[in-house]
């Protein structure tokens, strides 16, 4: 009898991508027939959380299996010097879900923005377990979708069809609805990063459909300054440009995973792979538009208080979908908590490898499968000088060591617009005793509430060389 081929695993995550940008979410005015398929063949998720509230930590909380109080990257980078900053890396001893899934004999391969290493530092992703990538390794370079350079994996491919791009300058757009990249010399020559890289993911898929692999595409849209090749259906809308380049990249993204899955069935292995469908972190849009804001326009921030680079749940909370033909049953909405530490777990399960000894996740595969699911105790995260948990029902979070906690009920009170500290002290004491014991101090990163001294000497101690570092 032939050997069963162990499943494929497929992570698409989203950058920036607001809870309510997507129909199967609530989104009304921009068109995600793909994403929202995904959802009605398989499980969205209403409590799922991002690994931190920012683009790199999150990165690497996902890759680590770890929460953020124990994972190597905890900031997208850390001024050290006034004007100079560093950006934490992974080390040589981590391991990621890609050198897991790589040991038990799968294909990996990594398309977009990687966060979590420079060219020079030890984390890159072809020391991570990936056997083909092609992005960013910088997130701060991924903020240009027509970029001078793409990586591919330790080649730096240069793509002088962009040069003289002004990426932090809005770009206009032909009464076609096509872009005219602020800068480049030829605007029908530049070259979109996403397109690039979508594609060559594509390629990934069809040279290794016939052995296991791991595909983990990190899309960079709707991040950043946007900008897209074409307006789409999007032209005439009787919206402001902003708001227009906004939708049709949320819809391109969509076009993208569309594609993907058009693949997998051409190539008969729809059955048997695993597509998850998350954000990166949480909403972070409300202000990059004004007169009328993109939620004016599109109510897509959700009900969550806060949003990006804030601990509360509106940083952390995120959409999700899994799929998995004839394993996930079709059309369930579940209410399961999890985080992007769950992944790591989740996948080691799936593909039968052995989860490494540091890990705080915790395989979601029996709530995937509609089957009774072990629950943690708790879910932790830290930023800056602010720290979070969810407790059961419990949101507690306290903006800095100094700062007294608070507990909301997270579920029915999404605006926390009712501190219950005073009247749960058991809460508080659970979470000043969990704010103590999650976190593990990292030579790379200040801990909540330490004072630069203090951190640049312990950083110091260890060994870690604190130089401006950039993407070159």
């Amino acid at each position: 009898m032939a050997e069963t081929k162990k499943p494929n695993i497929i992570w698409i995550m989203a950058d920036d991508l607001s809870w309510g940008d997507l129909g199967c979410y609530g989104q009304e005015l921009i068109a995600t027939p793909n994403i929202d398929r995904l959802a009605a063949e398989g499980v969205r998720f209403t409590s799922c959380y991002s690994g931190s509230t920012v683009c790199a930590p999150s990165r690497s909380c996902l890759m680590q299996g770890l929460h953020s109080g124990h994972t190597s990257v905890r900031e997208n980078f850390v001024q050290f010097e006034p004007g100079l900053f560093y950006r934490p890396s992974l080390t040589s001893e981590d391991v990621t879900v890609a050198q897991v899934l790589s040991n038990a004999g799968y294909a990996t391969g990594l398309f977009g923005k990687w966060g979590l290493s420079l060219q020079d530092q030890p984390g890159a992703p072809n020391d991570k377990g990936f056997d083909e990538f092609l992005g960013y390794l910088n997130q701060r370079h991924a903020h240009s979708y027509y970029p001078p350079f793409l990586w591919h994996n330790r080649e730096r491919i240069d793509l002088p069809e962009n040069t003289g791009y002004k990426h932090l300058q809005p770009s206009e757009y032909d009464e076609n609805g096509r872009i005219i990249p602020n800068g480049v010399a030829d605007p029908k020559a530049a070259r979109h990063a996403f397109e690039l890289y979508a594609e060559r993911s594509l390629d990934f898929v069809r040279a290794h459909h016939n052995e296991p692999f791991f595909l983990y595409l990190a899309y960079t849209m709707p991040h950043g300054v946007q900008a897209i090749p074409e307006l789409g259906e999007y032209k005439d809308r009787p919206w402001p440009l902003k708001h227009k380049i906004h939708a049709a990249m949320v819809s391109r993204m969509d076009s993208a995973v569309g594609e993907l899955m058009s693949l997998l069935q051409e190539l008969e292995i729809d059955d048997n792979t695993l597509v998850f469908f998350v954000s990166d972190n949480g909403y972070s849009l409300v202000n990059a538009a004004k007169n009328p804001t993109f939620d004016e326009v599109f109510d897509h921030s959700g009900p969550w208080n806060g949003g990006k680079g804030r601990l509360n749940q509106g940083g952390v909370r995120v959409p999700a979908i899994a799929r998995w033909p004839g394993r996930i049953p079709a059309g369930v909405v579940s209410e399961q908590v999890w985080a992007f530490w769950d992944f790591l777990p989740t996948a080691a399960e799936v593909a039968g490898a052995e989860i490494p000894s540091k890990c705080d996740g915790v395989s979601i595969l029996p709530a995937l499968l509609g089957e009774s699911q072990r629950q943690h105790e708790y879910l932790y995260w830290e930023f800056n000088a602010g720290q979070a948990a969810r407790i059961g029902r419990w949101w507690v979070h306290r903006e800095h060591p100094d700062k007294p906690v608070q507990v909301f009920d997270a579920d029915n009170d999404p605006q926390e617009t009712r501190d219950l500290a005073a009247e749960m002290p058991d809460i508080v004491r659970q979470a000043e005793t969990i704010f103590r014991e999650a976190h593990i101090p990292n030579p790379q990163n200040p801990s909540p509430g330490e004072p630069l001294e203090q951190w640049l000497a312990r950083s110091k101690r260890a060994g870690v060389v604190l130089e401006e570092n950039v993407d070159r």
